[in-house]
């Protein structure tokens, strides 16, 4: 059954989205992910702040009836990832609000957990993912609070990386605009 993202804009001028459980989110290709991070990026260059957005899910099972989880996109930067999606696909549907907050969950594993280190390298011209991390990113659900589970990603990435793999940087996605559909 699909779900609706209900949008409506605050008094404050926030766009405010009532959305499913983030582990309801679904899937999105790695080359989806990686066109979606440079798109963002490119915003953030070019301080595209947008407006105030604030994501309100519903508590997990056990949770107090009808009370919700609100997640406000408060960083400049993660705010300027978000108008980019929502320019592009839109943050009304379930895949653009799926690339949106698995971009920002990236950012957040990347910067908690250390062991990552080995799959990524920030350059001058951009960050280089190793493509079994962006592969895992695009696949893995989201938890309850919209976070990569830091257990569960490393044991995805512990299995032997195939030899020889070499990194994509991020400008370099082969099929991997995006855009919004009607």
């Amino acid at each position: 059954m699909p779900h609706s993202i209900r949008v409506a804009r605050a008094p404050d001028g926030a766009l405010t989205y009532a959305i499913p459980s983030p582990e309801q989110l679904p899937a999105v290709l790695p080359r989806q992910l990686l066109a979606a991070w440079e798109l963002a990026r490119d915003a953030a260059d070019r301080r595209e702040w947008g407006t105030r957005r604030v994501l309100l899910f519903p508590h997990p099972a056990g949770g107090p009836e009808g009370a919700a989880t609100e997640l406000a996109i408060a960083d400049r930067d993660a705010g300027a990832w978000a108008e980019a999606i929502d320019a592009a696909i839109g943050l009304d549907t379930l895949a653009g609000l799926s690339l949106c907050l698995r971009l920002l969950a990236l950012v957040e594993v990347l910067g908690r957990a250390r062991w990552l280190a080995a799959l990524f390298n920030v350059t001058p011209a951009g960050i280089e993912l190793h493509p079994s991390l962006l592969s895992a990113a695009a696949a893995m659900p989201l938890d309850a609070a919209a976070r990569f589970d830091e257990t569960g990603l490393h044991r995805l990435l512990s299995r032997p990386l195939p030899s020889g793999g070499s990194s994509r940087s991020l400008g370099d996605a082969p099929g991997g605009t995006l855009g919004r559909t009607a």
